[in-house]
């Protein structure tokens, strides 16, 4: 059964592993690090398998249906106003999520390439509701590495991974609270604060054979 909305097509029909169903704000004021055209993927933890119908994740740089984060590090490339995929360092101080990348940095095959040409990559803000093919499906580190993430269910809440795509990851999940899971359940750091929840969403529907996304109410 197709899903009600904003969205017009066959899903096949989209190259973009985000899709618009309604609609919050198309966010173009940040401007991408240098990273963001050159990442590889998945960007930092390589252990879990990722389900994209429609994007491919051996593509340099972010991708469609990824996390956008604030990136202030200057270190890392970022600074004033400067968005892009999970920073390097996970304890980095104000690095939050924004929202999620509409279409990838570097673009697709046969497409016109905007984000390499004005070096903006617009992402979805202001709540809204999606369908996304780029999701996590299995726990990326700790003592459950590699096992399957509890199976997707209406009402979980979304949080960003490690490598900046969905999950419904908590830290309960894990054997111990470290610093190299505070992006999953835990995402962002704040300094003299320490980690802060951001949740991206409300699971609506999980995938399934036919549609191979899951849908979401955003939360940011």
């Amino acid at each position: 059964m197709p899903l009600l909305g904003q969205a017009s097509g066959g899903w096949a029909e989209s190259s973009s592993a985000l899709r618009i169903l309604y609609v919050g704000h198309k966010n173009s004021v940040g401007v991408l690090t240098a990273d963001s055209f050159t990442q590889t993927n998945p960007p930092v933890i390589a252990v879990a398998a990722t389900i994209s119908t429609q994007v491919n994740t051996a593509a340099l740089g972010v991708l469609s249906g990824s996390v956008c984060f604030t990136r202030p590090r200057a270190a890392a490339g970022g600074g004033s106003n400067l968005v892009g995929g999970p920073d390097p360092v996970v304890a980095t101080a104000n690095t939050h999520p924004l929202g999620c990348f509409i279409n990838s940095a570097n673009g697709n095959a046969y497409e016109n390439t905007p984000g390499t040409a004005s070096g903006v990559g617009p992402y979805v803000s202001s709540m809204g509701t999606y369908g996304n093919a780029l999701y996590e499906t299995q726990v990326l580190t700790a003592g459950n590495a590699g096992n399957a993430l509890t199976a997707y269910a209406v009402g979980q809440y979304l949080w960003a991974s490690q490598n900046g795509y969905l999950t419904n990851a908590i830290l309960a999940d894990y054997a111990a609270n470290t610093g190299e899971q505070l992006y999953e359940g835990i995402i962002g750091y704040t300094a003299n604060v320490g980690p802060v929840c951001t949740l991206i969403g409300v699971l609506k529907m999980p995938a399934d054979a036919t549609q191979g996304e899951i849908v979401f109410d955003q939360r940011i």
